[in-house]
């Protein structure tokens, strides 16, 4: 009876065992830092709500491996200088077993020393040709530049010019003295070298600067034909208010300003915008309607409503999300956590993401490119609808994405 009795109770608690719920398993931790402070917070901040979509979708379905996807991040506060103790910590300290960014050209070059010394991979967010100084295998790039590089910044912005009747001759490079102005500026002048135009004004100015007055009336003195400018999102301000006041009016004006991817910064400056061409690397477009994008934005949006950010999200949150991507496919290709085999991996297959597919050349960045350059047309004050639909920023180049014809001089498009 006994025996019978300690059979039954065995066979009770096996059936307790197998009921109860099972132990988590250890997370993937992904770690990464992030600006959620200072110049460049409001594209950080952009971007982390990207991660955490892309998070909660990977879980939602299972996770990698098995496994749940944890973010670890650290704030930044867009300073460079702190970013490659942050980098130290998630490796060292943090144990994450995969990196992501940082975001931002100055962050991203700042963390290289340490995942090449530590042999990691990572996928740098929204940085420009930073490879070029450390030829690092393990680096991948979520920017569109494609096998040209920094010139891909500038590429359409001189090719526009260049169609102009009569063509603009004279141009004057203004940039900001830190690693993505930089960067855009020597694209520039190398873009503007190649279609025969003459540099007579190049300058830079100290991140630091807010009055930008004494800059404009120098370029204005210069009588450029076109102005192109690489700046952060408080100078692009600063430079398009100093603009508008003191009446700078060459027959091209834009290039690189980051601040004029943010909406709030767009409903800002209103109409003085009208004329100005930038590049941008995503945009409210039938041609990069891409396979997902419209979810992710459309839950973006609902979140970013109680933030106090960027309503829209079109320049920074695609990119976030299509990071997040490649490296699960990676993950789940390889079944593996090895950062060496996660990096054959990337360099050999193509990934479908919100951004469209994307495969990698041997230095890491896209092999084709995938930046257009648009123009600010007939923009009117306080309408946020006007640049959620896009119809006052037409593509004008490449022309497989052209969405509208550029108003030329830029004084024309200011009347």
């Amino acid at each position: 009876m006994r025996a019978m009795w300690r059979a039954v109770v065995a066979a009770c608690g096996l059936l307790l065992l197998l009921n109860l719920p099972a132990f988590p398993a250890e997370p993937i931790k992904v770690g990464f830092s992030m600006a959620m402070t200072g110049a460049v917070a409001q594209n950080g901040k952009q971007l982390l709500l990207a991660l955490n979509l892309w998070r909660d979708d990977v879980n939602a379905k299972g996770g990698l491996l098995g496994r749940p996807v944890e973010l670890v991040f650290y704030d930044d506060q867009s300073n460079p200088s702190n970013v490659p103790g942050i980098y130290t910590k998630l490796i060292n300290v943090d144990k994450v077993d995969l990196l992501l960014g940082p975001y931002a050209t100055n962050m991203a070059a700042a963390a290289m020393p340490v995942i090449v010394e530590n042999n990691k991979v990572t996928i740098g967010i929204l940085a420009v040709s930073i490879n070029r100084h450390f030829n690092y295998s393990k680096y991948f790039s979520m920017q569109p530049l494609g096998p040209e590089g920094v010139k891909a910044f500038s590429k359409g912005f001189f090719a526009l010019a260049v169609e102009q009747k009569p063509k603009p001759q004279t141009v004057a490079i203004l940039s900001a003295d830190a690693e993505f102005a930089r960067t855009s500026a020597d694209g520039a002048r190398e873009n503007a070298a190649a279609e025969g135009f003459k540099i007579i004004y190049d300058k830079s100015y100290p991140p630091p600067t807010t009055d930008f007055a004494p800059t404009v009336r120098a370029i204005q003195a210069a009588s450029p034909d076109i102005v192109f400018v690489a700046a952060y999102p408080p100078d692009t301000v600063g430079i398009v208010r100093a603009a508008s006041e003191i009446g700078l009016k060459p027959k091209m004006f834009g290039g690189t300003l980051i601040g004029l991817l943010i909406t709030p910064i767009k409903m800002q400056l209103g109409p003085i915008l009208n004329g100005m061409v930038i590049m941008e690397s995503f945009v409210q477009a039938a041609t990069f309607s891409f396979p997902g994008v419209a979810d992710v934005l459309k839950r973006y949006r609902a979140v970013a409503a109680g933030e106090k950010i960027d309503p829209l999200g079109y320049g920074f949150v695609p990119f976030g999300y299509a990071a997040g991507q490649v490296l699960a496919q990676a993950v789940e290709g390889t079944q593996s956590l090895d950062h060496n085999k996660l990096a054959e991996y990337m360099h050999s297959h193509k990934f479908q993401t919100v951004v469209g597919d994307i495969e990698y050349g041997a230095d890491g960045e896209w092999t084709e490119a995938r930046t257009v350059f648009t123009q600010f047309q007939n923009v009117m004050p306080n309408d946020l609808e006007q640049f959620a639909n896009g119809k006052v920023q037409p593509i004008l180049w490449p022309p497989q994405y052209k969405t509208g014809d550029m108003i030329y001089p830029f004084a024309a498009a200011q009347k």
